[in-house]
């Protein structure tokens, strides 16, 4: 367009010292129609990009690797004149999110609608937006861009993989003490009795004391004894592995695992807290990203919703070894409650606090991210020796490498239990 320009620019000169020279009009005319053929080109252009209205629909500001983010767009025309060419550019940071297009020639007070379909391949938080419109003359002098910076952010959840079949349910996710915290719903445990509050439901109404007192009364609950549960998550950066990756050739719809250790514990940490809070049993969670960050035993969605958040943001930044950061937690630890730790850390310290809570009668169970399986020379000890060790301390095992699929690796046939009974 630039070339152009300068051709007619040169053209204009031209014909005005020619007309200079000869003092015939012709030239002249010829400068002078030129010189009007850009001026209306740029007119053309600028009014182009004018009394035009661009819309966005994004329905969730929250997406889950695997799932699809959908959004709508509609180019709006509020201007009596035509628009012969406009281009949409898209300055979104969400990988594979392609919502540019050239729009087709617009009629006077005419629309355009669009939907784009992206498959959300890597978790963290994302832009969409701003937006770049671009039109130009019919000739092609000239090219003008308007700017819209209107922008949005979308958080993408680590995936979750269903595990039907995670730990013996009987052995090492049974009952340990009693809680002691009123339930708002009926549990197997009462508590006792009270005077009927307006709210109350009927089948909780105590018909034997209502008799007796001549008043209604009703029973209270405690939470079931049940032990709580922790997920301890290592994203110490020394400990993880990862090799380059494009997320180009990924097909849509499809949960995608970079190569990256870190990535799959993720995944595993995210997926073992989506299996404990469906149960309504109440879980813990800590690690460092690379902030300090500890969630209190909560159960529910609400629970759910803390962890997905905070692992959809976590960074491995962290230079805090594992041993340290399970020092730090174990305080939190009661007898009776389950450890389910997840590293990719081959160093004998951390398994050394393993053994520690096992003797503290902290249940554990361990979740090994093997390095060596993710193609890249590891300085650590093989995988098979670590979970071995862990064995026998006590430690119950599972081991997750490159490529498996993670409801098999942490099903019921894969665990390794302790060699020897937990002191």
């Amino acid at each position: 367009m630039a070339r152009r320009r300068n051709a007619i620019h040169s053209l204009i000169i031209l014909s005005f010292l020619c007309g200079l020279w000869t003092g015939r009009a012709f030239f002249f005319n010829i400068g002078y129609l030129l010189l009007v053929l850009l001026i209306l080109s740029w007119l053309w252009a600028r009014l182009n990009l004018s009394h035009i209205r661009l819309t966005r629909n994004t329905w969730t500001r929250r997406a889950q690797v695997g799932k699809t983010l959908d959004e709508y767009l509609s180019l709006q025309s509020r201007s009596p004149l035509p628009k012969l060419w406009l281009e949409v550019r898209d300055h979104s940071t969400l990988p594979e999110h392609r919502v540019g297009i050239v729009v087709p020639p617009l009629a006077p007070y005419g629309a355009f609608h669009w939907s784009v379909h992206t498959p959300c391949l890597l978790r963290g938080e994302f832009q969409l937006g701003g937006l770049t419109l671009t039109s130009g003359d019919p000739f092609g002098f000239f090219q003008l861009t308007r700017h819209i910076p209107a922008r949005s952010s979308v958080l993408v959840y680590p995936p979750v993989v269903p595990l039907a079949d995670f730990a013996p349910e009987g052995e090492m996710l049974s009952g340990g003490r009693a809680q002691q915290r009123r339930a708002h719903c009926a549990t197997t445990n009462a508590a006792g009795i009270r005077d009927y509050a307006p709210g109350d439901a009927f089948n909780r109404i105590h018909w034997r004391s209502t008799a007796r007192r001549d008043r209604l009364i009703v029973k209270e609950f405690e939470l079931d004894p049940l032990s709580e549960l922790w997920v301890i998550l290592d994203l110490n950066a020394a400990a993880h592995v990862a090799r380059p990756f494009d997320v180009g050739g990924v097909a849509p719809n499809e949960m995608y695992l970079p190569p990256d250790s870190a990535e799959y514990a993720i995944a595993v940490a995210a997926s073992i807290s989506a299996h404990v809070l469906v149960k309504e049993r109440w879980l813990g969670f800590a690690a460092y990203t690379p902030q300090r960050t500890l969630l209190q035993p909560d159960r529910g969605g609400r629970q759910l919703t803390r962890i997905l958040e905070a692992l959809a943001l976590a960074k491995v930044e962290s230079d805090l070894p594992f041993a340290h950061q399970l020092a730090l937690v174990s305080p939190q630890l009661g007898r009776g409650a389950i450890a389910i730790l997840i590293s990719a850390d081959m160093d004998d310290a951390w398994l050394a606090e393993a053994q520690l809570l096992v003797q503290r009668g902290v249940r554990v169970i361990a979740v090994l991210i093997d390095p060596h399986s993710f193609g890249v020379a590891v300085r650590a000890r093989r995988a098979a020796e670590t979970r071995a060790r862990l064995e026998i301390g006590g430690v119950t095992t599972h081991l997750v490498r490159y490529g498996d699929n993670l409801s098999v690796a942490l099903s019921r046939a894969n665990l390794h239990l302790p060699n020897r009974p937990a002191l």
